[in-house]
């Protein structure tokens, strides 16, 4: 832990109780201690000392872990560095992901490698236009031996599902991942089908193409957790893809990649995440920043109080992940923009003007005071 991690969490330490100085002509007077103040100090002392070594341990365990993940992950998705953890942020706050992008930048081959690198079960989902509900949540089947109905699966019963192309599929087909998404079950025919831990789900989307999509309502949107933007590599990263398949005609085999992650470990990991500290100026800085989401003249609507709890969600898994067990306002942020950009709608006046949700988001940071 670096010396500006302990100094921040030193304002959570018990604080000796140091009597008023005297004046330099007044005799000095013998303090008054309990007879059990001294012991009681020491056993203080020990608990908080106990506490950080174990913070500590815990922490390293996590950034060791999130080293290994990359490492696997660099061996078949080269550059997108953000967005990896990213990924791994949502995995640790326990929220589902977006990503957008042009075709060809890895967002379904990041996804796959993702599910790779955590030992818990998979299933993908391709969204058509002809895709019904019943193709994901699953679907009645009659039993010829009994007679009677049997509810049988989608493929939506999984730990990561892979939802390509998202938009593809139309309104009623999106309403059916409601439910399990904000509350992790299923009801069908009167009967609730809760989902195994983890449970997220991953859902890819193309910008650029209009034939044959359909936007996202916005309740669905406000479930993500956040949605990540994929760009094309650089020339040298690019140069680095040439270079390494540049023998290799058939696609990765993504059976090499180690496991890193099992489900018992990622409940471990978001214990670790739910006590890292974030002290009330910045809970204040949160609400402040979606507050003011709500009374921008260039957006007709503001984030939810999903959005905040996003932030804080996603900010204080970011520290974990920077090795840290306390949130500064950067983790914030950077989040903040992720959180944010999908939830927020520009109004007509600014889509005219050729704004970029990204543009607001940062306008609004930049007139927030920062806490120091």
């Amino acid at each position: 832990m670096n010396q500006e991690g302990n100094d921040d969490l030193s304002a959570y330490m018990p604080n000796e109780d140091h009597s008023n100085e005297s004046s330099s002509n007044a005799a000095p007077q013998e303090e008054q201690v309990s007879p059990l103040s001294h012991e009681e100090s020491a056993l203080r002392t020990e608990e908080t000392a106990s506490f950080v070594q174990r913070d500590q341990t815990e922490l390293l365990w996590v950034a060791d872990k999130v080293n290994r993940v990359r490492e696997e992950m660099r061996k078949y998705v080269i550059g997108q560095s953000e967005m990896i953890e990213l990924l791994l942020a949502g995995i640790f706050s326990n929220g589902h992901i977006l990503l957008e992008g042009v075709p060809g930048v890895a967002k379904t081959l990041s996804s796959k490698a993702l599910s790779k690198v955590l030992h818990i079960d998979f299933s993908r989902i391709q969204f058509t236009p002809d895709l019904m509900p019943s193709d994901v949540i699953g679907t009645s089947v009659f039993s010829m031996k009994d007679s009677s109905f049997n509810f049988k699966k989608g493929p939506v019963f999984s730990n990561i599902v892979l939802i390509d192309e998202i938009n593809r599929a139309p309104a009623k087909t999106q309403a059916a991942l409601f439910e399990v998404m904000e509350e992790r079950q299923i009801t069908y025919d009167g009967t609730r089908y809760e989902m195994s831990f983890p449970f997220l789900v991953i859902a890819t989307q193309n910008p650029v193409e209009q034939e044959g999509t359909y936007n996202l309502p916005e309740a669905q949107l406000d479930r993500f957790l956040f949605k990540i933007k994929l760009d094309y590599p650089t020339l040298d990263e690019e140069t680095l893809i040439l270079t390494r398949y540049k023998e290799q005609i058939t696609a990765p085999d993504l059976d090499l990649i180690k496991a890193v992650f099992t489900a018992d470990e990622l409940r471990k990991v978001q214990t670790v995440v739910e006590k890292i500290i974030i002290e009330d100026r910045l809970i204040q800085y949160i609400a402040q920043i979606v507050n003011k989401t709500r009374n921008h003249s260039k957006l007709y609507l503001g984030g939810s109080p999903r959005a905040s709890l996003s932030i804080l969600k996603a900010s204080k898994a970011f520290a974990a992940i920077r090795g840290r067990d306390f949130v500064t306002p950067d983790d914030i942020q950077f989040v903040t923009i992720h959180v944010l950009n999908h939830r927020l709608i520009l109004t007509p006046e600014a889509e005219m003007e050729g704004t970029h949700i990204e543009e607001v988001i940062r306008e609004i940071l930049q007139t927030i005071e920062v806490p120091r």
